[in-house]
């Protein structure tokens, strides 16, 4: 991950950290009424909102243009598991939970999987959450950056790192790790492409 190493593609989740971190009061976990999509105008296009529905199961709320070329479609109301390999898709259901639950940060590194035909590309994902308007916590602030050319077919994406951090343990845990090359191909493509979303806000996010 070297190109993500020189800090030019992970500049929007650092700058969504930040904003994030001078949210919260007393080390506690920030409101999602307290989001305001002005103080992350630069980084729209890379960030999202999850919902919190199931054990293990985060659907997406809102999300940037960024992530529609990278699913080929809009992907409100998709889960977050949709941009992941099978194979990592548990992985992703426990970081959830453990994000969730503890509460904790967790920051994700990926690499897309084969296709003939197909440049692989990486990835970096942060989640960061947040709290309902009911005072639980049930809600993320995310953001994923892609690193090279994306193509016009969807991607799906194997977890090469991951590190979680308890917000009352500040040091990073790293997890197993998974390799990110020469994925099967588990499953079929996502739905055929739809035109490219902007950021939306749904009424009830």
């Amino acid at each position: 991950m070297d190109r993500f190493r020189s800090g030019r593609s992970l500049s929007p989740i650092r700058q969504a950290e930040a904003y994030w971190t001078a949210l919260r009061t007393d080390g506690g976990v920030p409101n999602r009424s307290n989001i305001d999509p002005r103080g992350l105008e630069n980084i729209l296009e890379y960030t999202f909102i999850l919902e919190r529905i199931a054990p293990g199961i985060a659907r997406f709320r809102l999300a940037g243009n960024h992530l529609s070329k990278l699913a080929g479609m809009e992907v409100r109301g998709m889960p977050l598991t949709a941009f992941f390999t099978a194979a990592a898709r548990r992985e992703i259901s426990a970081t959830l939970e453990h994000l969730f639950d503890t509460p904790a940060v967790a920051e994700l590194e990926m690499g897309s999987e084969k296709r003939m035909g197909r440049a692989q590309i990486e990835a970096r994902m942060i989640l960061l959450p947040l709290k309902s308007d009911l005072g639980d916590v049930s809600r993320v602030l995310g953001v994923m950056v892609a690193d090279g050319p994306i193509s016009k077919t969807p991607y799906r994406f194997g977890v090469a790192k991951s590190r979680l951090r308890d917000l009352n343990q500040p040091e990073v845990r790293p997890s197993a790790s998974q390799p990110v090359a020469g994925f099967a191909e588990d499953q079929a493509p996502l739905d055929s492409p739809a035109p490219h979303l902007r950021l939306v806000v749904s009424r009830d996010s």
